[in-house]
């Protein structure tokens, strides 16, 4: 189970709405003062105009981090000033599911990247945020199922 609080919840919806029809992604790190949002940018439209092959969808159904702004938050969360408590991104004009795209971004060959975080998927139609879903790396079944997610 994973509890937002209602400013983190805010700015997730936020996030998805300033960047709809595309897909937002970020990172959420908590430390002492509390739970911090970390919006990161969408490089899928650049992937996808430099190599439409190897990229074929564009962000409005996908998304890569920006590898900078993913590495300087891995970099907060290893030097111990934070702990990465979830990735999030958007599903615009679709459901909050685990897509199996979502899958193969968050593993390493056949393990998690990072088998302790959360994965939040955010549901939002026309600018308006219909569902929050959160999934966890389940070491028995070898994948995402649907954890419970509460906003305190």
């Amino acid at each position: 189970m994973i509890s937002l609080g209602a400013l983190t919840w805010e700015a997730l919806g936020r996030h998805a709405q300033e960047a709809f029809p595309d897909e937002c992604c970020g990172a959420i790190l908590t430390s002492a003062s509390g739970d911090e949002v970390r919006r990161i940018a969408n490089v899928q439209n650049v992937m996808h105009a430099k190599d439409p092959e190897t990229y074929p969808r564009d962000a409005t159904i996908a998304y890569v981090m920006e590898p900078k702004e993913l590495l300087a938050v891995l970099k907060e969360v290893d030097s111990g000033r934070a702990t990465l408590k979830a990735f999030y991104h958007s599903h615009p004009n679709h459901d909050a599911y685990f897509s199996a795209e979502d899958k193969r971004q968050a593993m390493f060959g056949d393990d998690p990247s990072y088998p302790d975080t959360v994965f939040l998927v955010i549901s939002i139609y026309d600018r308006a945020v219909k569902t929050l879903r959160a999934y966890t790396w389940d070491e028995q079944m070898k994948d995402f199922l649907e954890t419970e997610l509460r906003r305190v």
